[in-house]
């Protein structure tokens, strides 16, 4: 059969397949691989661990327990001899511990029951308790306390004998531990060889079937993948007239035909959007434009009528000069609202257009010391402070860029409305900041009057007033202007609610890059 046949006849198998059941396939021989060798390995893991566990949980632990039964017996002795020359009770301590000691090795030695090794235990046992019933305890009885005495119970070269059989004894016992040692440590490193070498083989062998996968299933799984990528990378940078034409298993052409489904709707909306786009386009050139009368109109407006609005302020001045007490009280009373409203006319004009200037007229940004524009604010406003009995306490300040005469307004305006809406307590004003994760959070308190909750966020609103002008004076422009500048570098401007009593008013300025 031809090459090119073969090929065609797999590449139809491969697409009537789904991939799973390819991958089903072509996994079969590494699966079988993986299985032997976790069944022998389970064998010969399992035959290791129970050698280990011998060595470890017996052998090793009954090495332990013989080292220090011999401790204890040598401290039984040294007891015993300390005793009889002190006739201290103090110096049998040793004998007593040692002696529980020895027993507890004894019980831990029993309950091992190493091979080879229980008649070396027996004799051991024996002897410690020979020693003890015809030296030790008979040499105990004998002292009395405060009379020590060197005359031994028995002969001193019988009790040496003794003795020296409990070490002939232990070494008896410690060399049959130490031979079963030996025997379980070469188990265990044959055990380990066989294991190694029976891994090795089953690594090679699993190598080979997962090279043999692995191009199985590049072939008939990754490279279409590949292919269809290439293709819908192609589509996603913009080609959007290039059609999709890939082979492979049933999901790859299911998803090519996605793709290319997709492909055919996002042309369609591509075509629809720039059309769109063009017209956001269009609209917001004009709105743009109509945003940029509108600040022209009210810069214009507000600095032209200043001119005539002076003059009616000027004349209704003279009038009231020249002219009081002349005509009767009703006449003296309308020029005096004429006064009045012409000042406050421009107050207001003198307020929009520096309201209207902000944002607009860019001043240069510097670096600056935010305490320096405080203490700047605070000499500004000395004679109402003092007159107030106030007081502005300033906490630690940043260094931040801004438009500098801009935000030293700001300073004076929250000040400035702090010493406005004072309460009848002495007035505090607390200045100070906090560094959060990319801005600077600044907060201006006071104790003064307040502000109810539902008005929180109208007093930013330009020439919004809560009070009339007959309890306190100004505009409403404070606040409003506040935001502005805030917002033009920026940050953010709230109340606070949970302040009392008095207001916080709370803003955020940009860390600079150098602060990052």
């Amino acid at each position: 059969m031809p090459a090119a046949e073969t090929r065609a006849r797999a590449v139809s198998l491969a697409s009537r397949l789904a991939t799973g059941q390819l991958l089903a396939l072509v996994s079969a021989l590494p699966l079988i691989v993986v299985l032997a060798a976790v069944t022998i390995g389970i064998i010969e893991l399992t035959h290791q661990a129970s050698v280990r566990s011998e060595l470890v949980n017996r052998i090793e632990p009954a090495n332990l327990a013989a080292s220090e039964l011999a401790t204890a017996v040598v401290d039984e002795e040294t007891g015993v001899r300390g005793y009889e020359l002190s006739a201290e009770s103090q110096f049998l301590q040793p004998f007593t511990e040692g002696s529980k000691a020895a027993a507890a090795a004894l019980g831990e030695l029993q309950r091992y029951r190493i091979e080879g090794s229980q008649a070396a235990l027996a004799l051991l046992s024996a002897r410690i308790e020979e020693w003890r019933s015809q030296v030790a305890l008979p040499a105990i009885a004998r002292v009395r306390p405060g009379r020590p005495s060197i005359t031994a119970t028995v002969d001193a070269l019988y009790a040496k004998q003794l003795f020296d059989g409990i070490r002939r004894a232990l070494a008896l016992l410690q060399q049959r531990i130490s031979d079963r040692l030996t025997v379980v440590k070469t188990r265990l490193s044959s055990a380990a060889d066989a294991t190694s070498a029976s891994l090795g083989v089953i690594a090679g062998l699993l190598v080979l079937a997962v090279l043999g996968t692995a191009v199985a299933l590049r072939r008939t799984v990754t490279r279409p993948l590949e292919r269809l990528a290439a293709s819908a990378r192609r589509v996603a940078e913009g080609d959007l007239d290039y059609e999709l034409r890939v082979t492979g298993p049933r999901e790859v052409i299911e998803l090519r035909d996605d793709v290319e489904s997709m492909r055919v709707r996002l042309a369609a909306e591509l075509a629809a959007a720039e059309r769109a786009r063009d017209q956001i386009e269009l609209t917001a050139a004009e709105l743009s434009r109509s945003n940029a009368e509108l600040e022209q109109f009210a810069y214009v407006a507000s600095h032209d009528l200043r001119e005539p609005l002076r003059k009616v302020t000027s004349f209704c001045q003279l009038l009231q000069e020249r002219y009081a007490g002349q005509l009767d009280e009703r006449a003296d009373q309308y020029i005096e609202y004429a006064v009045d409203g012409a000042t406050r006319m421009q107050e207001l004009i003198s307020d929009l257009l520096a309201f209207s200037r902000v944002g607009r007229i860019g001043e240069r940004r510097a670096r600056v010391e935010l305490r320096s524009l405080v203490d700047a604010a605070t000499a500004d406003l000395a004679n109402s402070l003092q007159d107030a009995g106030g007081k502005v306490e300033v906490g630690e300040l940043p260094a931040v860029t801004v438009e500098v005469p801009v935000m030293r307004t700001v300073f004076q305006n929250l000040i400035s409305n702090s010493i406005k809406f004072r309460s009848s307590e002495p007035l505090r004003i607390q200045i100070k900041s906090e560094r959060r994760e990319r801005e600077w959070l600044i907060s201006v308190d006071d104790n003064g009057i307040g502000i109810e909750p539902q008005y929180a966020e109208r007093v930013f609103v330009i020439f919004q007033r809560l009070h009339s002008r007959s309890e306190y004076e100004g505009t409403g422009i404070g606040l409003a202007m506040s935001r502005k500048v805030i917002e033009h570098h920026g940050g953010r401007i709230w109340l606070d609610p949970d302040h009392a009593p008095g207001i916080r008013v709370c803003f955020t300025l940009p860390l600079d890059d150098a602060d990052l």
